[in-house]
């Protein structure tokens, strides 16, 4: 499995206002559920906000790949977020995050999916050309050309 196969367009939100951390991520989580994606949007967010507290999701550059495994995904998928402005996260590199990628994992996900797709999205977000395009991607479909690629 790889990115382009788990990015979908109704889960890609270019220009999310959001004041911080927890708010990103709780309407991140709206859309999975709207999308239905997730049974259970509550439950879902007690395992993302566990894994925070585990350690920094945000990869420098302006980028948080926050992540949860639970029994309240139905299918792994990925929601993407370019915020309005930029908000505090824990980053390696101390700045605020303008661009996050939600990974949402099916708990019975065999095989290290997840670890795959973060370590896919963590290479691709390594390169600040692929940062800088996606922070300027004008739509849902551009931004799945670049992770395509």
């Amino acid at each position: 499995m790889n990115v382009a196969e788990v990015l979908k367009k109704d889960r890609i939100i270019l220009g999310l206002f959001a004041t911080d951390k927890n708010e990103a991520l709780d309407k991140m989580a709206d859309v999975l559920y709207k999308s239905g994606a997730l049974t259970d949007k509550k439950a879902f967010m007690d395992d993302v906000m566990e894994r925070e507290r585990v350690s920094a999701t945000g990869i420098g550059n302006g980028i948080a790949i926050p992540h949860g495994k639970s029994a309240n995904v139905k299918e792994t998928t990925v929601a993407v977020a370019r915020l309005m402005d930029s908000v505090e996260w824990e980053s390696v590199d101390d700045e605020p995050v303008n661009f996050v990628v939600l990974l949402a994992v099916n708990e019975n996900d065999k095989g290290g999916t997840h670890v795959k797709l973060l370590s896919q999205m963590a290479r691709k977000l390594a390169s600040a050309e692929t940062c800088k395009r996606l922070t300027d991607a004008a739509d849902a479909d551009e931004v799945i050309k670049i992770f395509s690629e």
